[in-house]
């Protein structure tokens, strides 16, 4: 009697654990970039309310998690169990680096905006960009590299308008993931197998860049 007891008490203890783990992952999540988001507008010196930066990070992490949970990770189940069974490949590899994207790709949008100006005026008063176009799409695609020199204390003479909370970034990144995807598995695939592995990369990037877009209703 006493070790059926003890038994239950285990059982119960890590059924608890298994309830409060997606928790404490959660709220771990949104404390490092809550601090991320913080520490970076603080060093660019821009003058975003600590409340906004809150609901800014819940809105985002709260429908990430949902359509993770509900679209992404059946989705990524389904996508390797038929590449397995059709194909005989195992996908394993691209399905979490694919998450990773999403997840990266949900906040890519905002990556940039230590380099955002609002306005930019010429000499003549008129509103201009005074970056060009690669200059500007490169803050987007190597958004990691310059934000990691800004922390160094790199300061680059980049301001741009652009917000890339729109339709033709979006694009811009699934095309730039696309090639990506073509030298991560390969540069001449040779199966429908290879090919889905490299299409995974923009569809699991877009589906994260869709959905912070949703959250900023842009669409």
């Amino acid at each position: 009697m006493h070790r059926h007891a003890r038994k239950e008490s285990i059982t119960s203890k890590v059924k608890g654990l298994l309830r409060l783990a997606p928790l404490l992952i959660y709220d771990a999540f949104y404390g490092a970039v809550l601090r991320y988001f913080k520490s970076v507008n603080l060093k660019a010196g821009k003058k975003l309310s600590l409340w906004a930066m809150e609901l800014e990070t819940f809105q985002h992490l709260y429908l990430l998690t949902r359509a993770f949970k509900w679209v992404v990770l059946p989705a990524s189940l389904v996508y390797v169990c038929l590449d397995f069974y059709l194909f005989g490949q195992n996908a394993l590899d691209s399905m979490f680096l694919g998450m990773l994207i999403f997840v990266y790709s949900n906040f890519l949008p905002d990556l940039p905006s230590i380099y955002r100006r609002r306005k930019i005026y010429s000499s003549t008063g008129a509103m201009t960009e005074n970056l060009s176009w690669y200059k500007k799409y490169a803050l987007l695609l190597l958004a990691p590299l310059f934000i990691g020199a800004f922390l160094l204390g790199i300061q680059l003479n980049w301001k741009t308008a652009e917000t890339f909370h729109n339709l033709k970034s979006l694009i811009v990144y699934g095309a730039f993931l696309l090639t990506l995807g073509v030298f991560v598995f390969g540069i001449f695939p040779i199966s429908i197998g290879d090919i889905t592995e490299i299409a995974s990369l923009p569809i699991y990037g877009l589906a994260g860049y869709l959905t912070h877009l949703k959250v900023d209703l842009i669409f």
